[in-house]
């Protein structure tokens, strides 16, 4: 027992020094952004720019306004558009909606790169990515109710006070919480991180996990990788997916197959946890990328069976 305990110690001790570095630079993204977006809500600018997108989010049952936070996420990671979403005082619904979006299509050229080295393309991923972003949103729109939801993030834009003194007070107040927030969960995520490597749980995981593949339509020998994807995320266990890969541990086709239901679902856990402290229904978000990231590799299945039997009559 005092062996366990001692290295879980270690394991801490590991984790707090990356995890500091890794809140600091999250720090660095996260308040610059939400201060950006106040002042463009003080200044009208958003408003301007909103109303031009508003017909087309307004199909997926968005305002103009959150065409900002999708694409931001396509360029960064996640907290860059979570600092944003906290910021406008949107509904859950809407929230739900939107964070759902930049779930699917956030830090692309990143993730397609590493994607790129596991079996898939790397335009056939972004583009696939971008598609069922809008995919989902619209389904979401359709089948979510309209009423019962409150609020996310402050009830009150930047555009309701009068003085910049006032901006900044809101920016700061409301930063602070989810600063707050993001430290708790990135520390908790590193020592986890560190736990599982330390006592070698991957594999038996990986294990528990491998006959859920053939419900989501994968192969049983992914089931490793698509653990790695789903708690370490694509780029944090790129170079994990990497090495297997290069390793002949997995197929090149198996491989695609995986990064097709990749591109829709990974990192469930920390992604899961960071828009549940926000105030997203973590059920919303978890059930509805598992159900489209099934139906994503199922289809794919049945497109490469349909064109190998184009193939052999061909032939």
């Amino acid at each position: 027992m005092n062996t366990i305990l001692t290295r879980i110690c270690t394991c801490v001790r590991q984790a707090l020094p990356r995890s500091a570095r890794t809140c600091l630079w999250l720090l660095k993204i996260i308040l610059p952004i939400s201060l950006l977006v106040r002042l463009l809500q003080y200044s009208g600018l958003l408003g301007a720019f909103s109303a031009r997108l508003e017909p087309l989010f307004s199909l997926i049952g968005l305002p103009g306004e959150t065409a900002i936070v999708f694409i931001t996420s396509i360029f960064c990671p996640l907290y860059a558009p979570i600092a944003l979403i906290s910021s406008m005082g949107l509904g859950v619904r809407e929230a739900t909606i939107l964070a759902l979006m930049c779930l699917v299509s956030h830090n692309l050229v990143v993730e397609s790169s590493v994607q790129a080295r596991t079996g898939s393309r790397f335009w056939e991923i972004t583009l696939l990515r971008i598609v069922m972003s809008f995919v989902i949103a619209l389904s979401l729109h359709w089948i979510m109710p309209r009423d019962g939801w409150g609020t996310v993030g402050v009830s009150a834009g930047a555009e309701a006070y009068d003085s910049l003194r006032d901006v900044f007070i809101l920016w700061f107040v409301s930063s602070m919480k989810v600063v707050f927030t993001i430290v708790a969960i990135v520390t908790a995520l590193m020592i986890l991180h560190y736990i599982l490597e330390e006592f070698r749980l991957m594999k038996g995981l990986s294990n528990v996990f491998a006959p859920l593949m053939g419900f989501m339509g994968l192969p049983r020998d992914t089931a490793f990788l698509w653990l790695v994807g789903n708690l370490v995320g694509l780029a944090y266990g790129g170079a994990i997916m990497v090495e297997q890969v290069e390793q002949k541990k997995l197929s090149c086709k198996n491989g695609n197959l995986l990064n097709y239901h990749l591109a829709v679902n990974h990192s469930m856990l920390e992604d899961t946890i960071i828009f549940v402290a926000i105030g997203i229904p973590a059920l919303w978000i978890l059930l509805t990328r598992l159900l489209f990231a099934a139906a994503v590799v199922w289809l794919r299945r049945l497109y490469d069976y349909i064109y190998t039997q184009h193939q052999q009559i061909k032939i």
